[in-house]
């Protein structure tokens, strides 16, 4: 045989190999490939395109070893390299796959392929920078690469430079109008820059191009809750759902707009979805805690937090999460450690910082609570729960001055907070003068707080003002002919004119108050002569000493798993021998057979507004409260309260370390210990009791 042909042979088996791969006729290839791998190993051409072929067949580790050992042979090809980092891409090797394009760029540095693959690879390992260098080395080589400046795009938005992140895209769009991936990405850029509206166009426009992008649709409801849209978000998760029903993300973020209406049962079906689809989903898990939490289930929702922490333990958030977990089943040491830790992990994490203040709060270690909720502050000037959490515990130390001060960033909270009303003539903080001008003041907050700070209408009175008092319509019976005002009206009915208005809470920061300093502790309000007359003939002579009860508030309150009592827990605690009244018109279910099995005597609807309240309350020796608005009530109108106090989180008004209040000089406190339970506040009541 002559020399030259075996070369030819191999020449002419390699294209007919080529042209029926080519083709498709993968098998028939496959075969004259090996033939020639067989005959003539050292073929670098054939063994390079067998193990691409393998790799369309999803062999993908004898393809990658078969072009490696093309690459032996022939060390230089850029293509082999090319291609055996596309295998490795496809196998999730990331690492190789990025060595395989980094070879490849070094051979052909004019290849935008290969840059851009490039950049795939550093993005997908979290090298970002890099990776926007790379997109950046493609596009110079081909100005009009789509998908490059779409990824240059993702990689900006990914290292928060979103305006650079923005004008990518809309490079990407000019190039490509319907690019889906960009206007829905783009959609997150502006979502970032608090440009819901646009946010919302660019949402649609994704849709619009391709109707089956679920992440469009998930994305759109993102910006919907952001506008309080809960509803029509709910509507884009479902339809992203139908689209991909493995789409985890969507299931979590159905899961959010459904807590957002209070639909917690089915929210936590929602996050439990996802989390079967996606196990270490640290987001969908601590967002069901949340949920866990807001229907009651503490150790539930405890556990979703560990299991977020265990899915991703090098995440702040997720321990800052837990420890707010602890701190609801009344365990702040634990969380103290658990808010550690996260800022450990990430210490410029204000929320974390603030959280600790917190816990620390709980401990009744003030002096570090203060320093952490000014770390979280520094960290976030902007971070209203952080200023609120240092106004609390500001107060709760007697510093009114500072702490009133930032009790003004309650206006700050959005939804979760009072919403400040909307008036078209200026807020009065102590200054101009009132000489002769007309102050609105106006409740904003619990019935309680209405009656607390009322009392400053004569102050304001005192300096020359008309008054004008709203406050909510179950207290205006009450409130009349309370000193200092000219005028009362209920929430809702028309506004007289007036020249300044302050909200109630506002009125303490206004008058420089100072626990020395509150006005009207003695006794400021009064019942209804005649209401009284009627509610005394209704109780009926009196034969033993009267205790009036109020043992539960509003089940909306933040704090209420903690302020209120159940009933079964407060009869065990009080002593026979009394005339026990209840003093609360709607009733827990969980508490009705309780009272139905006592002697409490109830009067439910029959006590129709405050009116009727102050009245039965002005009859009783002692009212026994926890921190609700009866407790204010009877402070207000001078009447023995004693009040129960928890230990986690009691509000502001009540001070540290105090038996004693100095907005009501008739109240007693009666406070939780370290043991966090009612059994020894409700012993000393029971003492004192006896001393009627």
């Amino acid at each position: 045989m002559a020399p030259g042909l075996p070369a030819a042979l191999a020449q002419a088996k390699f294209k007919e190999a080529v042209a029926l791969h080519q083709s498709g006729q993968l098998d028939q290839a496959q075969g004259i490939y090996e033939y020639i791998v067989k005959k003539f190993p050292g073929n670098f051409d054939s063994l390079h395109l067998l193990g691409f072929l393998l790799y369309q067949k999803g062999e993908h580790q004898r393809a990658v070893e078969l072009i490696g050992k093309a690459i032996k042979l022939n060390p230089k090809n850029a293509s082999f390299h090319y291609n055996r980092g596309l295998i490795y891409q496809d196998m999730g090797r990331l690492d190789s796959a990025a060595a395989c394009f980094e070879r490849t760029v070094a051979l052909r540095p004019d290849d935008a392929d290969a840059w851009a693959r490039r950049g795939q690879m550093q993005h997908a390992l979290g090298q970002l920078e890099p990776a926007a260098a790379s997109y950046g080395k493609a596009l110079a080589l081909q100005p009009n690469y789509v998908e490059a400046q779409a990824n240059l795009a993702n990689v900006l938005l990914a290292l928060g430079r979103t305006n650079e992140a923005l004008a990518a895209y809309d490079r990407t769009l000019a190039l490509n109008p319907r690019h889906s991936d960009a206007h829905s990405n783009r959609g997150v850029a502006l979502r970032r820059l608090g440009r819901l509206d646009e946010a919302l166009a660019s949402y649609a426009g994704a849709i619009a191009a391709d109707p089956r992008n679920a992440e469009a649709y998930s994305n759109r409801g993102n910006a919907l809750r952001d506008l309080g849209r809960s509803e029509a978000a709910l509507a884009d998760y479902d339809a992203a759902i139908a689209v991909a029903p493995s789409y985890a993300e969507a299931h979590s973020n159905r899961g959010n707009a459904l807590k957002d209406l209070g639909r917690l049962d089915e929210a936590v079906a929602s996050y439990d979805r996802a989390v079967t689809l996606k196990p270490r989903y640290a987001d969908a898990l601590s967002n069901r805690g949340v949920a866990l939490k807001n229907l009651g289930r503490l150790d539930d929702a405890l556990a979703s937090y560990s299991q977020a922490v265990e899915a991703e333990p090098a995440r702040a958030d997720s321990y800052s999460n837990r420890g707010n977990g602890l701190r609801d089943l009344n365990r702040p040491a634990e969380a103290l450690a658990d808010f550690d830790k996260a800022i450990r992990l990430e210490p410029s994490n204000a929320l974390a910082h603030s959280n600790r203040g917190n816990a620390l709060r709980d401990l009744g270690r003030m002096d570090e609570a203060l320093d952490s909720f000014a770390k979280g502050i520094a960290l976030d000037p902007e971070f209203t729960d952080a200023r609120l959490n240092r106004a609390g515990a500001l107060l709760l130390t007697g510093r009114f001055e500072e702490g009133f001060e930032l009790y003004e960033w309650r206006w700050r909270r959005g939804k979760d907070g009072p919403q400040p009303r909307v008036m078209d003539k200026p807020l009065w903080l102590g200054e101009p003068s009132l000489q002769g001008k007309t102050i609105l003041l106006h409740s904003e907050q619990g019935l309680g707080d209405t009656i607390q700070f009322a009392r400053y209408a004569r102050l304001a009175k005192a300096q020359g003002a008309r008054v004008i008092l709203e406050v909510q319509a179950p207290l205006k019976g009450l409130l009349t002919g309370l000193a200092g005002v000219d005028q009362l009206i209920a929430a809702g009915d028309p506004l007289p004119s007036f020249d300044f208005h302050t909200p109630l809470g506002s009125l303490p920061l206004a008058f420089g108050a100072t626990p020395d300093n509150l006005p009207s502790t003695e006794g400021y309000l009064a019942a209804d002569p005649a209401k009284t007359k009627a509610w005394s003939d209704r109780l009926g002579p009196k034969t033993r000493p009267r205790v009036g009860l109020a043992w539960s508030g509003s089940t909306g309150h933040s704090n209420d798993r903690h302020r209120s009592i159940p009933l079964v827990q407060l009869m065990a605690g009080l002593p026979d021998g009394y005339d026990y009244i209840s003093l609360q018109k709607e009733v827990r279910e969980a508490d009705a057979p309780v009272l139905g099995g006592s002697q409490i005597r109830h009067f439910g609807d029959d006590l129709q507004d405050f009116t009727d309240t102050a009245a039965l309350a002005g009859l009783m020796d002692v009212v026994i409260s926890v921190d609700t608005g009866v407790a204010h009530l009877a402070g207000a109108m001078g009447r023995p309260a004693w009040v129960l106090l928890p230990r986690a989180n009691v509000d502001w008004r009540w001070l540290l370390g105090r038996d004693d209040s100095p907005w009501y000089r008739s109240m007693r406190l009666y406070r939780q210990g370290a043991d966090w339970d009612w059994s020894g506040p409700l012993a000393a009541v029971s003492r004192d009791l006896a001393a009627i």
